[in-house]
């Protein structure tokens, strides 16, 4: 019988815990909203946190939550954006399309080096050794860290310099993250011309260690009929891509070619 009386409590206490947790469990349950698993299922998962968020998951819940647009995914693309605008019952903003876009044309045949650097074969281990190889310490160094960080071979190397596919480039911003020299930006797809040169150093010096560097001449800037290049650091070319409509004025009068059609499909 006591064994019997046992039973009994132990079953009892059961039976009023497993209420007790079942009435806990509605009265304190989360609600979740259906449609972030909607949204994560018709994502590509490639959690490259182009999006500006964390990840598919993350991306997928501002999304549900209205705090993200429906076409912040380059990865994929307009597919999958009208998916989602579909999902949440909008109609489809039109996908940013950017690329990739590597700024140096300094290639082995037209740069200098100021050393031969026999260290780790990494971009990142390079530049901590006074700054890299490279006489131009604003340079590409080659070594190809932006190539193993794109999951999409997007990125190839011509000359010693990296060069970005841009019809395989998805926009994920990996490669930017991955340069130590912040040669590497996300521009608009159409539009085609670019200055191939961050260096901030005068004209003289430029000339002197690389060919096809921007010399602060500012003659792309008085040629250019739209106003979209300005300088920067008095010393460096840059386009305002807003205005610039790709008339190619600047090319043609750039004396270094340090302004170049950037066009590399596949």
């Amino acid at each position: 019988m006591e064994i019997l009386y046992a039973v009994l409590i132990i079953s009892g206490l059961g039976l009023i815990f497993g209420i007790g947790l079942s009435y806990a469990s509605r009265v304190f349950a989360v609600k979740v909203d259906e449609r972030v698993a909607l949204v994560r299922d018709v994502l590509p998962g490639a959690n490259c946190g182009a999006c500006g968020y964390s990840g598919c998951d993350g991306y997928a819940s501002a999304v549900a939550a209205g705090e993200a647009d429906t076409n912040c995914c380059p990865v994929g693309g307009s597919e999958v954006e009208k998916k989602i605008a579909d999902i949440m019952g909008v109609e489809p903003e039109g996908i940013k399309r950017t690329a990739a876009r590597v700024l140096c044309n300094g290639r082995q045949s037209v740069s200098k080096e100021k050393y031969e650097y026999q260290g780790i074969d990494s971009c990142a281990a390079a530049a901590q050794v006074f700054g890299g190889h490279k006489a131009c310490i604003y340079g590409c160094l080659g070594h190809g860290d932006c190539v193993r960080a794109c999951q999409f071979d997007a990125i190839i190397m011509v000359g010693g310099i990296a060069r970005i596919i841009e019809d395989r480039c998805k926009a994920c911003g990996k490669c930017v993250a991955a340069c130590p020299k912040n040669l590497i930006e996300l521009i608009d797809k159409t539009k085609k011309y670019s200055v191939m040169c961050r260096s901030r150093d005068k004209g003289a010096l430029t000339r002197t260690i690389c060919q096809v560097g921007c010399i602060g001449c500012r003659r792309c800037v008085k040629a250019c009929p739209q106003q979209a290049i300005y300088m920067e650091h008095e010393t460096l070319a840059k386009i305002d891509y807003d205005k610039c409509d790709n008339c190619g004025e600047c090319t043609k009068v750039c004396p270094t070619m340090a302004i170049r059609v950037m066009d590399f499909g596949d």
